[in-house]
């Protein structure tokens, strides 16, 4: 029977430390129960370990664990300064006029008071526009409803920093 070794990056991340690895956890989504779940399934064999343990893992997450999560969040259109992944991850807004701006600041606010939370999206690859649609489609949701859209951007947003956690080079 022949064993293949996990990728280069995967491998690294398998052979961190365990307080190394939980930093590098808590870095791809802030929630500590996430993390730890995460870290006690080590070591890896494939990425795709990896998402399937991160997907169970958010999904056992309670209310309290993605209010923890989502506390590390800017709201979008206000990337936390000098957070590469945060500017990154909101690179849609970068070149959006001041109106958009605005309209997203003044719609964000509105989410926050309806829910109680940052408005989380998964912003890789979406415009100022198609964000501020999603914002304003998602203020009719119910809670419960929008806690089950939270879970499910919170997922996108942790395998896309996962990915960029195993395969970048050191």
């Amino acid at each position: 029977m022949t064993t293949t070794s996990p990728p280069p990056g995967l491998a690294r991340f398998n052979a961190l430390e365990e307080s190394a690895a939980l930093a590098a956890l808590r870095e791809a989504c802030a929630c500590a129960v996430w993390a730890r779940r995460l870290l006690v399934v080590r070591p890896y064999a494939t990425t795709d370990d990896l998402y399937v343990a991160a997907d169970a893992a958010l999904a056992g997450l309670s209310t309290a664990d993605l209010e923890e999560a989502l506390a590390a969040h800017p709201p979008i259109g206000r990337p936390k300064p000098g957070d590469p992944a945060s500017t990154r991850e909101q690179h849609g807004m970068a070149g959006a006029s001041e109106t958009l701006k605005a309209e997203m600041l003044a719609l964000n606010l509105t989410y926050q008071d309806r829910f109680g939370h940052v408005f989380l999206i998964c912003a890789t690859g979406r415009t100022g526009e198609q964000m501020r649609d999603a914002l304003k489609e998602r203020l009719g949701n119910t809670p419960e409803r929008e806690w089950e859209t939270v879970r499910t951007e919170l997922g996108r947003i942790n395998r896309i920093r996962l990915a960029r956690l195993v395969e970048e080079d050191a």
